[in-house]
């Protein structure tokens, strides 16, 4: 009799230990910080800003639930400014680094360097369309940025 209950109660349990094993593979999974687990980072080609040069040698390609990591170079040789504002609403900002000072804001429309600098921004994209990064009031197909969110 308990020979077979104890059989029972084995092959009861055998499914919820198979899931069990299931759980603990991460493999595949976020890590304990989710989405912004090391496992979902990427870093991007970082964007110059310098009077006639290319901010980027090719377009971004993002996966929306990823996060990216990229840093913006200002070489100082004008006072140049950055804005896309609909991509800065497709993404989530986690933070923003300039000489060592975080920065967590609620939105983003633009970034401005009025000397030479850098500032690093980290996000989570997140609404996939066709964005751009753009210095305002240029014309220039290099001074500009396609960024598509898929």
């Amino acid at each position: 009799m308990h020979k077979f209950l104890l059989t029972a109660l084995l092959a009861a349990a055998l499914p919820f230990a198979a899931l069990a094993d299931n759980d603990d593979d991460d493999d595949d999974k976020f890590g304990l910080a989710g989405v912004l687990s090391a496992k979902n980072k990427e870093d991007l080609e970082p964007i110059q800003l310098g009077a006639g040069i290319p901010l980027t040698s090719a377009p971004w390609v993002l996966k929306s639930g990823t996060y990216y990591e990229f840093e913006i170079q200002g070489d100082g040789s004008q006072e140049l400014a950055l804005v896309g504002p609909e991509f800065f609403r497709a993404i989530w900002i986690d933070e923003i680094v300039v000489e060592g000072l975080e920065i967590r804001p609620l939105g983003l429309d633009s970034v401005e360097f009025d000397e030479a600098g850098e500032m690093e921004i980290g996000f989570l994209a997140i609404k996939p369309g066709s964005y751009y990064l753009k210095i305002p009031g240029s014309t220039g197909e290099t001074q500009r940025l396609e960024i598509t969110i898929e």
